[in-house]
């Protein structure tokens, strides 16, 4: 198991990305780096912002190991936790809920203990089924389109 503890600080997030690519390294998966740190980043800016307030006195803990067949990372801080229930429904509403449609988009299987202030998120690695890649593909597509506003 890799594990890393950071401060609840946005400048941190360099420390997440270098701790994907040594754990993409260690285990040969380096092709999934992208997605795996692209969702790892979000869980770990909602920790920081939403869970702990941006205390830089309160840490995140980024955990991850392999597991059945994949890889996962769990991403913890010390807030009050959240009621992860009411967000399940995606798509976004007015900018709430973007981090966890990314989380949800790009892994695998997402799912939250502590009462909201640990996110699992895991990454099938012996590799991905066509429809799901290309669901992903096109749900990312969607969420980054150009949005319009009628005035």
């Amino acid at each position: 198991m890799e594990r890393i503890i950071i401060q609840s600080d946005i400048d941190k997030l360099t420390e997440v990305e270098r701790f994907v690519d040594v754990v993409c390294d260690s285990y040969n998966i380096n092709n999934y780096a992208g997605t795996i740190s692209m969702s790892l980043l979000q869980a770990v800016k909602n920790a920081i912002v939403h869970g702990n307030h941006s205390d830089p006195e309160k840490k995140v803990t980024i955990e991850s190991d392999y597991n059945r067949g994949g890889v996962y990372f769990k991403v913890s801080d010390e807030g009050d936790g959240f009621d992860y229930a009411s967000y399940g429904s995606i798509p976004v509403h007015e900018g709430e809920g973007t981090g966890i449609y990314l989380m949800k988009t790009l892994s695998d299987k997402m799912s939250f203990s502590d009462q909201g202030r640990t996110v699992c998120l895991e990454f099938v690695i012996s590799g991905i089924e066509p429809s799901r890649a290309l669901e992903r593909l096109v749900k990312l597509r969607h969420f980054y389109a150009p949005k319009t506003v009628n005035a």
